[in-house]
């Protein structure tokens, strides 16, 4: 049986992947009165005399909403809300396993800003922080930024996690290579919601100037690209990332734009870059190719090119950047700090935590396993930090 038929069989056999389960007994009356009429109306009047107290009787400390509008799921695109319901299942048993964290899989059928806007506000009550996944750029952008101040974290995963954790791996790369951050030119290949996150945290790395300070020299490169002041006809987020990037204004393409790279950072798709590409980079360069299934360079082809260090996304190659290392430490310190938002030092101190998961990094191990127990606390404990600080 292949992996298709073995998928299909799981979530057919098991009608998904997540159910709930009470946490309290049931089996008498008097348990009865208690969990539900006529006990459960204490607890209603604590709460209703202050919201807060919702944190200490109900799920809500626990519990984040997953949600999506089913517009850009994994590599298939606008496939709908129904049929990203098994990757947000997925993402509540990541949640689970790896944070102790509850996910309800949200699945939205509305493409429109305002409308998911609306609707997370309205179920912000019941939850101690919203998860945005799957939900196509630009809009993702526009819909996280306004939820900001609802008073729970929302958190872009697809964004931020990925952030998060390329930035971890920098980290040990720069010191694997002996290449401050700051001193590296480091190359962006797709301008999509994690390609501009991804640039945006490498500039702010300096939050208190720790480990290193922020990269000066980041390209990001769209389908037509580097992204530069030069370029005519962008507005939006193009236009802002064309402000504080690509500070020498390079034109061209994306083989352009690699000339004398200390680092590839591929969030676009795959086989776009050649070996003879990589051979044009700076000594001891960095790829991390994390276009799924198929990156932008296949780690034999990249080293054959000369690369150093070489990472992807996938889990049967070394260095797999894979956004479990981040999302469940970070709400889990979130939910346990009852933080408002999801700050920039937070993904900061979330990045060196789990950089520092990697006691003495090499090529080919400059970030830590998805399955390592000290992730999650070492990230959750960090975000928990900074949001006091």
């Amino acid at each position: 049986m292949g992996l298709r038929e073995e998928a299909l069989e799981l979530h057919r056999k098991n009608n998904g992947k997540v159910e709930i389960k009470s946490k309290v007994s049931v089996k008498d009356r008097k348990e009865l009165s208690l969990a539900y009429t006529p006990g459960v109306a204490e607890v209603c009047k604590e709460i209703a005399a202050n919201k807060d107290n919702a944190y200490i009787y109900t799920m809500k400390s626990n519990s984040v909403a997953v949600v999506t509008d089913g517009t850009a799921v994994l590599g298939l695109g606008d496939i709908g809300p129904e049929a990203a319901m098994p990757v947000m299942e997925g993402k509540a048993i990541l949640f689970k396993q790896f944070g102790g964290v509850d996910g309800f899989p949200i699945c939205l059928n509305t493409k429109d800003a305002d409308e998911i806007i609306s609707i997370v506000k309205a179920i912000a009550p019941a939850f101690g922080g919203i998860n945005l996944e799957d939900i196509s750029a630009p809009r993702c952008f526009e819909i996280e930024e306004r939820l900001q101040d609802i008073g729970i974290p929302v958190f872009h995963d697809d964004q931020h996690g990925t952030a998060i954790v390329i930035l971890a791996g920098l980290i040990n790369a720069s010191k694997v290579t002996s290449k401050p951050l700051e001193s590296m030119k480091i190359v962006i290949s797709g301008a999509g919601a994690a390609g501009m996150a991804v640039a945006k945290l490498l500039m702010c790395v300096d939050v208190d100037k720790k480990i290193c300070t922020a990269a000066k020299e980041v390209i990001v490169c769209d389908s037509k690209g580097p992204i530069s002041k030069k370029r005519k006809g962008i507005d939006g987020v193009k236009k802002m990332m064309a402000d504080i990037t690509n500070p020498e204004n390079i034109e061209g393409t994306l083989a352009d734009a690699l000339k004398g790279a200390d680092v590839f950072i591929g969030l676009s798709k795959g086989n776009l870059v050649t070996k003879e590409m990589v051979k044009t980079m700076a000594p001891k360069s960095v790829i991390f190719a994390m276009a799924n299934p198929v990156p932008e360079i296949l780690p034999d082809e990249a080293k054959a090119g000369g690369a150093f260090i070489i990472g992807t996304g996938r889990s049967d190659f070394p260095n797999q950047i894979n956004n479990v290392l981040a999302f469940p430490g970070v709400f889990r310190g979130a939910l346990d700090a009852r933080a408002a938002r999801i700050t920039e030092k937070m993904k900061v101190y979330a990045a060196r935590a789990l950089a520092s998961c990697v006691k003495n990094p090499t090529p080919e191990m400059i970030i830590p396993d998805p399955f390592d127990k000290n992730v999650p606390l070492s990230v959750a404990e960090a975000v928990k930090k900074a949001a006091k600080e």
